[in-house]
């Protein structure tokens, strides 16, 4: 097999121009790769440089300073910092051994690339002029003389034949004589063509043409040759495995070992040492009581003057010494707690000793004694007075009035695609936010097609071509009960609104936590509801995204809308109504099966491995019933809840399908391969068996404790072996039920493998029997 033998057509030449069209593109990108990764090396070492210089001029000691203790962290500090200038200096030599090596040897091979092309492109040219030439135009040349010359002596026989005279019948036998020569001449001319043109056709197609071919193809291997060679160049030379560089971390690795914690200030304290008693602590100056009667040293004084005061600073010091527990990680505070503690002690102290008596009157009064007397009750009776004044009555708002967001027909930032699902009669209609622009649109159904009509808004009134109004909802309010058509170009009127659904949350009722993971379309967050403190996970959509990538986020949303099964995480809700879009969900606080079974599996016994895969398979069991396909069954798209029930989750790429079928386009880039079934790959066709094969592998995954299968082959390597009828064994230590359902369920022929019924049935049959 080789270019002569297989590339003869014009079809096939077409080819290889391509694919040395590829090849240059290819070596193109490679150049500018490794330009890039020389530009990259030789910055990184410049910063590399730059940080050990910064480092070693604030490391310098100040003149005069002196510096009599140098601790191990000083020490194992300045070896990271040297070494760091020699690894800037190993990084600066690789960028100039790229550039003189793998780049300079790259662009002298793109050059003879791009010469191959064109010399064996006009070889091919010349060839086929050639074959034309020989076999077409010459031959089509001569066999128009030929029949010319068949007509001429045609002609001639028959005006011989005709003549009468003998002067007139010689002239014509003369005539036919030469026209009869002429076309037995053309006729050996014509057989010697067909028989050069034939002999050179197959001269052409078995030595000439082979010979280029393959001519083509040896240059070809010997320059893929030496682009082999150029990359094993570029990799020897940029890996970060090259033995020096495993001699600077090394160096920086002891460095950090010879820190010893328990032992760093030995030194230090042995040299500096402190000498002399703990200054003296600050005490009660008792002179300061000659002259104040009723008054004792170090103690706090309680009486109807102080009350007041006393509760409010008990009250403040509480307050305080709570924001000093929120700061423990300052150590700072903790003195600054100490002392507040030690204050509050004291004047709670005090109060506890009063209880319920009144306090002592500080001062001796007869007249001042019923003012004084005004206390807390008074206080309180005063306050609770103010409190419960009668409120205004307001008159309750009108439905037009409502703001825009509170409308029942708005439906915030939802795709395009989504509204043409929800308009479904004449006269149906929505409010949208704009995804390709700034404001609203009006979406309406009419004439069997949906409509989108941007709202203007000019000097703060919203219109569509027509009579301004101050809001949207009084625009809407206006068409619904005028009955106007929209716009004066349309005859369209509007009827009926379509309503948010039950699922539809404002972004306010969310309080958003901290980011938890990261997905295809946006980030995932913890947070709550605010109404009743109830934990959610939170998907959120990046702004970004397309239209119909923002579609197939909600598609998620839209299908477990449907669904109410233990085993099966829960909506909770969608926020549409701006952006970013967010899905709310039930937040399911064990995480991910495939990490919970990697860092808790070796803990769990088999029987508890065998109720967590039921648990799959029942949320299975119910998504056949309603005839939903998942397409992405994965021990990491699942989620572990309290006493380790499992949870069926990350819906995205689910499909629901009136024939359980659906069938997919498009390449392999966003497919699970090691985990998806023959038939979907090959072709495209997703069914609940497909999801079967997934739950099988998922089941290998349990029981391997969360190893990756397949382990040692890549994705194509995967699917050639499984076509191959290769099926992996059974992980160590997993029940031989377990195995049977395994390769049941990796039965090559879909139609033969269990449905998730029986496979339920079946492992809790296992789970009953496992003691």
């Amino acid at each position: 097999m080789g270019f002569g033998e297989d590339l003869r057509c014009p079809q096939a030449h077409a080819a290889v121009m391509r694919l040395l069209d590829s090849e240059l593109h290819l070596m193109e990108v490679m150049k500018k790769w490794m330009g890039q990764r020389a530009k990259s090396e030789r910055e990184f070492s410049v910063q590399l440089h730059h940080m050990a210089t910064i480092a070693e001029k604030l490391d310098r000691p100040q003149p005069g300073a002196g510096q009599d203790y140098i601790s191990q962290l000083n020490k194992s500090w300045g070896v990271l910092v040297s070494q760091t200038d020699s690894l800037s200096q190993l990084m600066k030599k690789s960028s100039e051994d790229l550039l003189d090596g793998p780049i300079s040897k790259l662009t002298l091979l793109i050059r003879d690339k791009q010469q191959l092309r064109k010399t064996y492109a006009e070889q091919w040219n010349l060839l086929r002029q050639e074959l034309t030439k020989v076999t077409q135009t010459e031959l089509e040349k001569l066999k128009s003389s030929y029949r010319q010359a068949v007509k001429d002596a045609a002609q001639a026989k028959r005006k011989y034949q005709e003549a009468s005279k003998d002067r007139e019948r010689d002239k014509a036998k003369e005539r036919y004589v030469k026209a009869s020569l002429r076309l037995h001449e053309l006729h050996n001319e014509y057989v010697l063509s067909v028989q050069a043109a034939q002999v050179y056709h197959q001269h052409h197609y078995s030595q000439i043409q082979p010979a280029l071919l393959s001519a083509l193809q040896t240059l070809q291997q010997e320059m893929v040759l030496i682009l082999k060679e150029i990359l094993q160049e570029y990799f020897d030379i940029s890996t970060l495995l090259h033995h020096e560089v495993v001699r600077i971390h090394r160096e920086m690795s002891s460095a950090l070992t010879a820190i010893d914690p328990h032992r760093e200030y030995e030194s230090f304290i042995h040299q500096n040492r402190s000498v002399g008693e703990i200054p003296a602590c600050a005490e009660f100056d008792c002179s300061l009581l000659e002259d104040a009667e009723q008054l004792k040293p170090r103690e706090i004084e309680m009486n109807d003057l102080t009350l007041e005061t006393i509760q409010h600073k008990v009250y403040q010091f509480s307050k305080r010494h709570a924001l000093e527990e929120c700061r423990q990680q300052v150590a700072l505070s903790q003195g600054m707690r100490a002392k507040l503690e030690a204050q509050r002690f004291i004047l709670k102290e005090k109060l506890d000793q009063l209880g319920s008596r009144e306090p002592p009157s500080a001062l001796t009064l007869d007249q001042d004694n019923v003012s004084l007397s005004f206390n807390s009750s008074n206080v309180y009776s005063a306050f609770l007075c103010s409190c419960l004044q009668v409120l205004p009555v307001h008159a309750p708002v009108q439905e037009v009035d409502r703001p825009l967001g509170q409308q029942d027909w708005y439906h915030g930032a939802i795709p395009r695609l989504e509204v043409q699902q929800l308009l479904k009669s004449d006269g149906d209609f929505l409010v949208r936010k704009s995804q390709e622009k700034q404001g609203y649109v009006l979406s309406v159904q009419w004439d069997g097609s949906c409509k989108h009509f941007l709202i203007q808004n000019t000097d703060n009134l919203y219109r569509l071509d027509g009579q301004g109004f101050p809001s949207i909802p009084l625009l809407i309010h206006h068409l619904i009960s005028s009955r106007q058509h929209i716009t004066k170009k349309a005859d369209i009127v509007l009827k009926k609104p379509v309503l948010k659904d039950k699922w539809v949350l404002e972004h306010d009722d969310i309080i958003l936590g901290q980011l938890i993971g990261r997905g295809n379309f946006g980030e995932v967050y913890s947070g709550r509801l605010r109404s009743d403190n109830t934990p959610v996970a939170v998907k959120s959509c990046k702004e970004n995204l397309a239209p119909e990538h923002k579609s197939k986020f909600l598609m998620e949303a839209r299908i477990l809308k449907q669904y109410d099964h233990p085993n099966i995480v829960k909506l909770i809700g969608v926020c549409t109504q701006k952006q970013p879009i967010y899905i709310i969900m039930e937040l399911v606080q064990g995480g991910d099966f495939l990490s919970f079974l990697r860092h808790e599996g070796h803990s769990l016994r088999p029987k508890m491995l065998v109720k967590m895969t039921e648990n799959v398979a029942a949320g299975m069991e119910y998504l056949e019933s309603k005839k939903c396909i998942h397409r992405d069954l994965a021990a990491r798209n699942c989620l572990v809840a309290e006493n380790n029930v499992v949870k069926i989750s990350d819906f995205g790429m689910s499909r629901q399908q009136d024939d359980g079928v659906y069938s997919a386009e498009g390449g392999l880039r966003q497919i699970p391969v090691k985990w998806t079934a023959p038939e979907a790959l090959n072709y495209g066709r997703y069914t609940t068996e497909s999801d079967v094969w997934s739950f099988g592998v998922l089941l290998w995954e349990t029981f391997s404790m969360g190893m990756t299968p397949y382990t040692s082959m890549t994705n194509q390597q995967t699917r050639d072996e499984v076509e191959r009828g290769y099926r992996m064994l059974a992980p160590h230590g997993c029940p031989v039920e377990i195995s049977r359902i395994m390769n049941n369920c990796w039965q090559y022929d879909a139609r033969n493998r269990p449905s998730f019924k029986k496979i339920r049935a079946e492992l809790s049959a296992i789970y009953n029997k496992i003691t």
